[in-house]
C-alpha cells in the first residue's frame, strides 16, 4: 500500500474520503480463521471484549493482552477486528505486524479440536469509504444497506463471492470488503469503474492516518502497544469486565480500580506548528507532562492535531492549554477529546 497514488496527493484523497468516496487496499492486514466445537468461546477467553454482545453476522472490535504473570501484563499485543460466524467459527482481522504472534498464543493455547488457520495469502481487503460508499457498492450489486459493525455474503462482478462489513477506520460511513486474493484485482478495477461518476479516489497510507487521527482511533505502536494498557489509551469499552477470564483480566482489573498513571487526550495546535510522535508535552512551568503518540495535519481543520499520553492529575482535562515540544520551541495546543471532527460510521 502506497503513501499517496499519483494525481493528487494526501490532501486529495483525504477529501475525496470525507466529501464522496475513497478505495484502499488494505490487504496488508492479517486474516484467520479459529474453527471448531466452542471456537467463539475459547476466543472469547483469550481476548479483551465480549463476543456474547454480539451475534452471528456480526462483528466487534477486540484486544489481545500480554496475560496475567507477564511483567507487562495487560499490555497490548493487538487490536483486532473479530467476525462471528456462528459458535463453532470466527474471523479475526488482526494489523499485519502482529498477526503472527496473535496467532501462535491462540494456537499455543486452544484446546483439542479447535483449529487456527492463517488465510492471509488467500484473502485480501479493499476499504470503500465515504459518504458515496453505498451508491457505489450498489451499482456492482453488492449489499450495502447493513447495520454498523455488521457482515454479510454477496457477489460483485463476475459472480466473485465478497463478505461485505460494515466497519472501517475513517469516521465514515464506509465497508470493508473480503474477497479472495485471486479475485481481488478484479474487484478493485470494477468498484473504480462504478465509483466514477461518485468521485472516487484510490487512497493510500497517508490519507488512512490524517483520517483516522481526526477521528482519535488509535494505531498499534502509537496510542496501543505492550506498553501502553487499554486503560490508559481509552479503550475500556472495548473490555469484557464482568467475563470471568481473558488475557491480562487480572492486570487491567487492578489498574482500572487504581486509576491509570497516564490517558490518551487529543491535542488541537493554535498556532502553525504540527505536532509529531514522541514530542514532549509541558504544562504552563514548562515541565514535561506527556507525549505525543501521533500528530499529523489535519487537512479538515487546516491545523495542527495530535494524540498524546499525558499524566494524570497534572491539569490534563478538557480545555487545558498546554504546549508541545516542537524542535526546541513550545507551541500552544488545547486539550480535547477526539474525535476532533464529526463521526458519520453510524
Amino acid at each position: 500500500m502506497p503513501i499517496e497514488y499519483a494525481g493528487g496527493g494526501v490532501l486529495a484523497e483525504h477529501v475525496a474520503v470525507r466529501e464522496q468516496v475513497g478505495l484502499f487496499d488494505v490487504s496488508h492486514l492479517g486474516t484467520a480463521t479459529v474453527r471448531g466445537r466452542g471456537a467463539a468461546a475459547f476466543v472469547d477467553s483469550c481476548l479483551t471484549n465480549d463476543l456474547s454482545r454480539i451475534g452471528p453476522g456480526q462483528a466487534q472490535y477486540t484486544l489481545c493482552c500480554l496475560p496475567d504473570g507477564d511483567p507487562r501484563a495487560g499490555g497490548v499485543i493487538d487490536d483486532l477486528i473479530v467476525y462471528l460466524h456462528g459458535p463453532d467459527e470466527v474471523l479475526l482481522v488482526p494489523n499485519a505486524a502482529n498477526a503472527a504472534d496473535v496467532l501462535a498464543r491462540l494456537a499455543d493455547a486452544a484446546p483439542a479440536g479447535i483449529e487456527v488457520i492463517d488465510r492471509h495469502e488467500e484473502v485480501a481487503v479493499l476499504a470503500v469509504q465515504g459518504p458515496r460508499s453505498l451508491q457505489v457498492l450498489e451499482l456492482l450489486g453488492l449489499p450495502g444497506e447493513l447495520s454498523y459493525m455488521s457482515f454479510v455474503t454477496g457477489t460483485g462482478g463476475a459472480g466473485t463471492e465478497v463478505t461485505v462489513c460494515r466497519t472501517g477506520y475513517t469516521g465514515e460511513h464506509g465497508y470493508e470488503l473480503l474477497v479472495a486474493a485471486e479475485s481481488a484485482g478484479e474487484l478493485w478495477d470494477a468498484l473504480l469503474d462504478a465509483g466514477q461518476d461518485e468521485g472516487i479516489r484510490m487512497c493510500g497510507l497517508g490519507a488512512r492516518d490524517t483520517l483516522r487521527t481526526e477521528m482519535g482511533y488509535p494505531l498499534h505502536g502509537h496510542e496501543l502497544s505492550r506498553d501502553i494498557t487499554p486503560n490508559q489509551a481509552r479503550a475500556g469499552w472495548a473490555v469484557g469486565w464482568k467475563k470471568p477470564a481473558f488475557w491480562g483480566r487480572e492486570a487491567l482489573l487492578a489498574e482500572k480500580q487504581a486509576g491509570p498513571a497516564r490517558v490518551l487526550w487529543g491535542l488541537r495546535a493554535s498556532g502553525r506548528g504540527i505536532p509529531r510522535p514522541g514530542m514532549a508535552v509541558l504544562d504552563a512551568a514548562g515541565e514535561r507532562i506527556g507525549e505525543v503518540t501521533s500528530g499529523t495535519f489535519s487537512p479538515t481543520l487546516r491545523t495542527g492535531i495530535a494524540l498524546a499520553l499525558l499524566d494524570a492529575g497534572a491539569g490534563s482535562e478538557d480545555g487545558a492549554e498546554v504546549a508541545v515540544d516542537v524542535r526546541g520551541r513550545p507551541q500552544a495546543v488545547e486539550v480535547v477529546r477526539p474525535p476532533f471532527v464529526p463521526s458519520h460510521v453510524r
